[in-house]
């Protein structure tokens, strides 16, 4: 005998599998979202065609019969092995896609190394980076499509939130290469300008030597002439030529820890100093989900980056 399984036949099957269930034409209508009619009617319909009862209808249940349990049976384990199958072949959802402006030294050596923890937490909302450090507004956010932001600066934004999540520490680094070849390093008097090198863009707006000199002015010691010292754009930059022994780079706590654990880097004089920046995270008034997870996990991950800060760099002491 030739069975196909037609759209009709599959249609009284799954209300002949849900009634077996369930043991009610009602909670089977529930299920499949059609009524209670149309399920016993289908029911109805697949035991004229099988020309045998399926079920015994009592005042109070269904009971089914004998061939009626085997075919729920076979019918549950055919479902189930089905269902299994797709769930299993289905490309999952496409993950919301949240976007971070984020300042470029920053997501270089904090951001990008930690995002795998993250992505880890929250696998279905993925996180595009890209790097800029301009000055925000509302305005700029909304026509640049930019949901949320980390901003390294002095913060004082108006028409946005800003929350910052992290503080920074200043303090001198160098190779050790650098430091055999150079005098010894015992005061801040002792550090000469055209060894010093420069992040000349600390943050959108300031002032070319804005780090040098707070240092200096922290450490209550008038700066050297800074006529000599190699400038560059980014902090980034400034540290790479430290690494390759050109000079002594102003240390970013959050962009030089590792190299300090690892010993490509030495920090000088024995304390740290607080920087006038921080970290924000920026957004409009209404953030999304995904950008609300952002800002819970950059948060956390702060909290014990300022852990492992003070256990491995100096502190810093108030002048």
């Amino acid at each position: 005998m030739d069975i196909r399984l037609t759209p009709s036949l599959l249609a009284w099957l799954r209300s002949f599998d849900a009634a077996a269930r369930h043991g009610s034409f009602t909670k089977a209508a529930a299920e499949l979202c059609i009524t209670q009619g149309a399920v016993s009617q289908q029911v109805k319909q697949l035991e004229d065609w099988l020309r045998r009862p399926l079920f015994l209808r009592t005042p109070r249940a269904l009971v089914p019969t004998p061939e009626g349990k085997w075919l729920a049976v076979v019918l549950r384990e055919s479902f189930e092995a089905i269902e299994s199958t797709l769930a299993q072949m289905r490309q999952p959802p496409e993950a919301a896609t949240a976007t971070l402006s984020c300042s470029p030294s920053f997501a270089m050596s904090w951001l990008t190394p930690r995002l795998g923890d993250f992505f880890r937490q929250h696998p279905h909302t993925g996180l595009r980076v890209f790097g800029e450090f301009h000055t925000l507004d509302r305005i700029r956010m909304v026509q640049g499509g930019i949901e949320a932001a980390v901003r390294f600066d002095l913060g004082g934004y108006r028409d946005l939130n800003a929350t910052v999540f992290l503080d920074e520490w200043l303090i001198p680094v160098a190779s050790s290469e650098f430091l055999a070849r150079h005098l010894p390093i015992h005061a801040p008097q002792d550090l000469h300008g055209d060894w010093l090198l420069h992040d000349g863009s600390a943050w959108d707006g300031a002032d070319t030597y804005e780090e040098w000199q707070h240092w200096f002015a922290q450490m209550n010691t008038p700066p050297p002439p800074w006529a000599g010292g190699q400038q560059f754009n980014l902090s980034q930059l400034a540290l790479g030529a430290a690494l390759a022994g050109q000079g002594i780079a102003m240390g970013r706590a959050a962009l030089v820890l590792q190299d300090v654990k690892a010993g490509r880097l030495v920090p000088l004089l024995g304390r740290s100093v607080l920087s006038r920046a921080a970290y924000s995270f920026v957004t409009t008034a209404h953030p999304s989900p995904s950008m609300e997870l952002v800002r819970e996990w950059l948060a956390e991950e702060a909290r014990r980056f300022c852990g492992e800060r003070s256990e491995v760099l100096p502190a810093v002491v108030p002048p």
